[in-house]
């Protein structure tokens, strides 16, 4: 069982999706993100699959939570620096976990 402890060791915060892109060379439908982290962590890269629920229109601008302290991960000639957190739909597809109020970017989820 996880306890509290563990919990704060992740560094979760809220950042603003900056850029949206195609990742053709993904296996499933997959974008590339560019994530303002605020001043503190700055402009992260992220992969996530969320062609299914989201246009890019949709996502540039949007508030997203994202884990900043996993380790980058190799997707494909793609490196996630973040990992943004989401929950499945009904089919299992992505939503994205998101603040409903404008907050300051860079700010640590507790």
């Amino acid at each position: 069982m996880a306890t509290y402890e563990d919990f704060q060791k992740l560094d979760i915060r809220v950042g603003k999706i900056v850029q949206v892109e195609d990742f053709p060379e993904a296996r499933k439908p997959t974008y590339k993100l560019k994530i303002d982290l605020g001043p503190e962590t700055g402009i992260k890269k992220s992969c996530a699959q969320l062609s299914q629920n989201y246009s890019k229109d949709q996502l540039k601008g949007k508030l997203v939570l994202c884990v900043v302290n996993f380790p980058p991960k190799q997707i494909g000639p793609e490196v996630s620096e973040v990992l943004t957190l989401g929950i499945p739909d009904e089919n299992h597809e992505c939503i994205l976990i998101a603040p409903d109020k404008d907050i300051p970017l860079g700010g640590k989820l507790y």
